[in-house]
């Protein structure tokens, strides 16, 4: 059975944003919560560089997640900020093929109470 509708529509009925990116930070989906209201802005990202809209500082983060997804199988998920007027965690997760190679990651949101983690504790 192929579930590629229902793993659509999982994502598309999500309200909190979904960005998908490749590994070299190509942005290939964005679900209707990432383009709508205050992000309506980000409509015209999709096909490009994540880092077009993010600082230095954050590229470079984006860097050293990456190379530690591709490190290990393991290493799945890292918290990345919390949001204190959403009270949100943000996590950035890797997407990874049937092999267990890296085939890109998103970035998940969170709603719940604060994450006792450390930013970036990989």
């Amino acid at each position: 059975m192929d579930f590629t509708a229902y793993f659509r529509s999982i994502m598309e009925q999500d309200p909190r944003p979904i960005v998908i990116c490749s590994p070299e930070h190509e942005i290939l989906y964005m679900n209707p919560a990432a383009i709508s209201g205050e992000n309506e802005k980000n409509a015209g990202i999709l096909g490009k560089s994540l880092f077009n809209c993010h600082s230095r500082r954050s590229q470079e983060k984006l860097k050293e997640i990456v190379a530690w997804f591709q490190e290990s199988t393991a290493h799945n998920e890292v918290y990345i900020q919390h949001k204190e007027k959403e009270n949100e965690d943000l996590y950035m997760v890797a997407l990874r093929d049937e092999s267990g190679g890296l085939i890109g990651y998103y970035e998940r949101h969170e709603r719940r109470n604060r994450e006792s983690g450390k930013l970036y504790d990989m």
